[in-house]
């Protein structure tokens, strides 16, 4: 596995189009002091993934876009594609020849593709894990690396050593599966605090539920008594009605006995003024 071709577009000093070949074997690249030879190495660092703007000897992921240069002007993006040819099978793709490309704008968005694929920073790394390529690999060391690599501390140490030995990857899975047993366990204890909430709740429902059967019943009772008592009233309205009725009745007769009575009467001086008139 080796990197064969490296294809840069306004990134740092690299206003245009370049397209760099570089062979099985050793490929050197020559030239005086500030013509980019480091660049390159920056490129690659970058196009992998690298997020360190010290590593990349920039202030922010946008300073690597070029900034203009006599007759030339700035870009608002840069982008670089590496290609690696995987003739020993050692990446995790079935593809002989694996492009790798990143593209960052202005503002500090990146853009990272697999052959021309939208993928994710973290697909990047996952393709290159215990390979010794990467962007924080050994394989990539630019100048004055060696004596910063022999001054650093035994983790930073530690950490080349394992990436040579090819136990990063499994360090990594098992970084994911304890965040992701992390995550299960916070859930878990959301869902034991939801539980717990949801029981409150239903024991306060049944709490009102008990109430309302309880105000139904008694509901129910008291529609039961009212009814009885209208019952026992209209009996006993009733009962004081046949009474009355019977003296209004006895009232009627009466009266209508002492309007006969009258008539009569007053037919009979009638009779007694015509007898009086006619005398």
């Amino acid at each position: 596995m080796y990197i064969s071709e490296l294809n840069l577009h306004g990134f740092k000093s690299f206003a245009k189009k370049e397209k760099i070949k570089f062979g099985e074997g050793v490929t050197v690249i020559v030239g005086p002091n500030g013509c980019g030879k480091t660049n390159i190495v920056d490129a690659i660092r970058w196009v992998l993934g690298e997020q360190k703007y010290s590593v990349l000897r920039s202030g922010k992921m946008g300073d690597v876009i070029f900034n203009g240069a006599d007759g030339l002007k700035p870009l608002s993006v840069c982008e670089a594609y590496l290609t690696v040819h995987n003739n020993r099978g050692k990446l995790p793709i079935e593809y002989t020849d694996i492009e790798i490309g990143r593209r960052v704008y202005r503002d500090g968005e990146s853009e990272y593709f697999i052959n021309k694929t939208p993928c994710r920073l973290k697909d990047i790394h996952d393709l290159f894990v215990d390979t010794g390529m990467g962007s924080d690999a050994y394989s990539v060391i630019e100048l004055k690396m060696i004596e910063q690599i022999l001054s650093e501390t035994a983790d930073d140490r530690k950490r080349m050593f394992e990436e040579a030995a090819g136990i990063n990857k499994y360090k990594q899975q098992r970084q994911s599966a304890l965040r992701k047993f992390d995550a299960v366990q916070r859930d878990l204890e959301r869902v034991n605090d939801i539980v717990q909430e949801v029981e409150q709740k239903a024991k306060n429902l049944n709490l009102q539920l008990k109430r309302y059967n309880r105000h139904e019943k008694l509901s129910k009772e008291l529609f039961d008594i009212e009814i009885e008592l209208a019952y026992v009233k209209v009996h006993d309205y009733e009962s004081e009605l046949i009474p009355l009725k019977k003296n209004v009745s006895d009232t009627l007769s009466l009266k209508n006995e002492k309007t006969s009575d009258t008539s009569l009467l007053e037919t009979e001086l009638e009779s007694v003024k015509k007898i009086y008139k006619e005398q």
